[in-house]
């Protein structure tokens, strides 16, 4: 499996931004699909935006949401503006193979609270 450490998290204010990183431990996305999966108390967890052969956002998201992938640093990173506190959430790192199976694998998760 694939080992996922995720960073950037933290408080912001209404309005503001958060850039939320995820490095993988090796060169991984030309065969995963990457995405970013968040989690709000008493609530399932909603994928926010995935990556590979098409880039796809959460309907509230689109627009104030940016999902990219830097291929030398192994890292993907979801870029937050105008975060509204219906964001606050445990957001998660995901990497899903594209072909011949095998299961997902998860960062541990960093927690993201909008509020004034």
């Amino acid at each position: 499996q694939v080992q996922l450490v995720e960073s950037g998290g933290g408080l912001v204010q209404p309005g503001g931004s958060l850039r939320l990183s995820c490095t993988a431990s090796g060169s991984i996305f030309s065969t995963y699909t990457m995405g970013w999966y968040r989690q709000a108390p008493g609530k399932q967890r909603e994928r926010v935006a995935s990556i590979g052969s098409t880039i796809t956002y959460e309907y509230s998201v689109k627009g104030r949401f940016t999902i990219s992938l830097d291929n030398a640093k192994n890292t993907m990173y979801l870029q937050m503006n105008r975060l509204e506190p219906e964001d606050t959430a445990v957001y998660y790192c995901n990497a899903s193979p594209r072909i011949g199976g095998g299961a997902d694998s998860w960062g541990q998760g960093t927690q993201v609270t909008v509020s004034s």
